[in-house]
């Protein structure tokens, strides 16, 4: 008889807590929210790029002034990694609900600093350092968010583990949607000077709101049935030494299997710019594009997560990833060749889909990779050196390719090289849990 695979068969071998529909509605809220405020702020920034440029990073040049930006915005995700660590090892030891209280509380001081920080011709060289401080604040929060809420969604029910921790990257969708409504809103309602005034400053104030709400839910949060066991079979474990020395391959496989998911997230939150700087489009029909693709995520990634509890996470995330490497070249170049609000429209719309079919079963693929006692480290530490390495360059990657080369389609080739080096990972990691006899899927 075969060994049930995970990230390949449904989750029909689990034992299941009992867990109310409420509590797992309160549960996904509870973990979705700081994910969803640290996106938020993630798209803002990207989507306001241009405006931030002007104001904290003045240039002679606009493409210098675009690249200190999004260079800003690459070098905040080296400090993520070390979050994982720390706020991923204190989550594997004290437990999700707490680490997820720390990190929220971090976050929205980040959030704060951007809201209120003067620009640089009022203060200088402090305001582009200022704004450096408070994204290497929001970075280190994030590092340690994605972990600690993936394993706390995979672990209270875990029959449902794809379409629960699928929940992460649905609130990506969410933070798309709100920040891209405001920027068609702001950028069709205010004028170039307002927008550089005050009006840049308004999601952010925003962003403030959602931060004291989390922090509420989460007071009133459990930890799962099966991280309370493992916590006391195990008291005095260490994560971060576990992941290190026995988990190796499972965060390279990780790693390996985010890098395109993660891409297209920053593609997805460079269109605005792309638009405006490349397509000569309206700010506000860039702005349209990301709320369509931010739409598909929310409603389809749970949809997939839930479509991975039955069929198998590879079997989903392989054929979505051999979609990616074929359709992404051929819809950018058609939307270069024909640019327009109708066609934008169409092509975000597909790379909704397309993201949304991957990337919707990858948490619980990633949390199926370790075990429970080192779950929350060894998925924010992988998930965190993925973005870091693939996500927060991946804006700079794009717009000094299209600089070199000339070409607007550049960086699809790279996407494209990004997918293949994924659909490599996702496969591997299905060996890899057939390799350690993991019993969750089919």
């Amino acid at each position: 008889m075969d060994t049930p695979i995970a990230g390949d068969r449904p989750d029909t071998a689990l034992p299941e807590p009992a867990v109310t529909t409420t509590k797992a509605h309160r549960v996904i809220v509870a973990a979705s929210i700081g994910n969803a405020l640290e996106w938020f702020d993630i798209m803002v920034y990207a989507f306001f790029a241009g405006t931030i440029a002007k104001l904290f990073f003045p240039a002679a040049d606009d493409t210098v002034s675009l690249l200190l930006v999004f260079g800003t915005f690459g070098v905040t995700y080296v400090v993520r990694p070390l979050g994982a660590v720390v706020l991923g090892r204190y989550a594997d030891r004290a437990g999700r609900k707490a680490a997820l209280m720390v990190s929220i509380r971090i976050m929205m001081v980040g959030t704060f600093l951007i809201a209120v920080m003067p620009t640089y011709p009022t203060i200088g060289i402090a305001a582009p350092i200022a704004i450096l401080f408070s994204r290497l604040l929001q970075g280190f929060s994030a590092g340690g968010e994605f972990g600690s809420a993936t394993a706390l969604l995979a672990e209270h029910t875990p029959r449902m583990r794809g379409f629960m921790a699928s929940w992460q990257f649905a609130s990506q969708g969410v933070a798309t949607l709100l920040a891209a409504g405001f920027g068609t809103l702001l950028t069709s309602t205010l004028s170039d000077a307002q927008l550089e005034s005050w009006g840049w400053r308004i999601p952010f104030a925003f962003g403030l709101l959602i931060g004291p709400i989390g922090f509420y839910i989460r007071r009133y949060l459990d930890d799962a049935p099966e991280f309370a066991r493992s916590a006391r079979q195990e008291p005095e474990r260490s994560p971060v030494g576990e992941v290190l020395r026995d988990h190796k391959s499972s965060v390279l496989l990780s790693i390996g299997a985010i890098a395109v998911s993660t891409a297209l997230t920053y593609l997805i939150a460079y269109i605005p710019s792309f638009a405006v700087k490349e397509l000569h489009l309206p700010a506000s029909t860039g702005f349209a594009a990301a709320m369509v693709t931010g739409a598909v995520l929310t409603v389809v990634t749970p949809l997939i997560g839930y479509l991975s509890d039955r069929v198998g996470r590879v079997r989903v995330m392989s054929v979505f990833a051999v979609l990616i490497l074929l359709l992404l070249l051929p819809a950018f170049g058609y939307l270069v060749a024909h640019p327009g609000f109708g066609v934008i429209l169409g092509v975000m719309f597909l790379v909704g889909l397309l993201k949304a079919g991957y990337f919707g079963p990858l948490p619980a693929l990633m949390s199926e990779l370790f075990p429970v006692t080192s779950r929350a480290t060894g998925v924010a530490l992988s998930y965190n050196l993925g973005v870091m390495l693939f996500g927060g360059t991946t804006p700079l990657v794009i717009v000094w390719l299209i600089d070199a080369t000339g070409n607007d389609l550049a960086p699809t080739w790279y996407l494209s090289g990004l997918a293949v080096l994924s659909l490599t990972a996702v496969l591997l990691a299905r060996r890899r849990l057939q390799a350690v006899g993991a019993a969750t899927d089919e």
